[in-house]
């Protein structure tokens, strides 16, 4: 036990008890009614913020803090891990530092699409839940089932959740298609309801984005319009 500590404490390790000691603080927050559980969340994917990155990174359906909590769980178990078998036992000395950034870029990178997994897992039971059905939605893939003669409000479900139905509201030029795939790319709070596009024009904007941030070109943060 005191092994463990001594290496949770240690750089790199440290990091990560830092963050999952504030993250554990939030939940406490959270669970007295003191902190929102969609801290991070925003009404739109439009602009690049935590939530959207988190929803590129396949971490739709779940709040940006649930998702977070998992990724800095995963890593920081396994930053624990390379510190007990690996580091402590090289003479390191001030290398530590460059090493541990490494190791904390490692960790990250293997435990996000673990992390992802699991919240992917998690969601559809967590949509059971009114809290966890508002803006944390947002990047989710539905299926059209229902629209109300030519107006602008439909119904659809979450793609393989059944249970779980969505309203959505579109401009009349861009009205869904009873059968068709969209993303929610906005959430209505007033209406209760969501924008969304069609899950191909959604796709095509996250390649375009990500050809553009590799350019280093500086253009708008999105192309689709969260108003349809």
């Amino acid at each position: 036990m005191n092994e463990l500590l001594h290496a949770a404490t240690q750089f790199p390790s440290i990091v990560f008890t830092f963050l999952l000691g504030l993250l554990a603080l939030y939940w406490l927050l959270v669970i007295i009614r003191l902190a929102p559980l969609d801290l991070f969340e925003r009404d739109s994917l439009k602009e690049d913020h935590l939530a959207s990155t988190l929803v590129s990174l396949g971490f739709a359906g779940v709040p940006a803090t649930l998702a977070l909590t998992v990724i800095l769980t995963i890593a920081a178990a396994l930053t624990v891990a390379i510190e007990l078998l690996v580091l402590r036992w090289l003479p390191l000395g001030l290398i530590r530092i460059p090493v541990g950034v490494v190791v904390l870029w490692a960790t990250l990178v293997v435990a996000s699409p673990v992390a992802a997994a699991l919240c992917n897992a998690l969601h559809r039971v967590l949509h059971r839940y009114r809290p966890f059905t508002r803006r944390c939605l947002l990047g989710q893939t539905v299926v059209v089932t229902e629209r109300q003669g030519e107006g602008e409000q439909a119904f659809a479900v979450i793609d393989d959740e059944p249970n779980s139905t969505v309203k959505l509201l579109s401009k009349r030029d861009a009205l869904p298609v009873q059968g068709e795939r969209r993303v929610l790319v906005k959430y209505l709070p007033k209406e209760g309801a969501y924008r969304s596009v069609t899950e191909q024009e959604y796709l095509e904007t996250r390649v375009r984005l990500n050809k553009l941030r590799l350019s280093k070109k500086h253009h708008p943060a999105s192309h689709y319009s969260a108003s349809h």
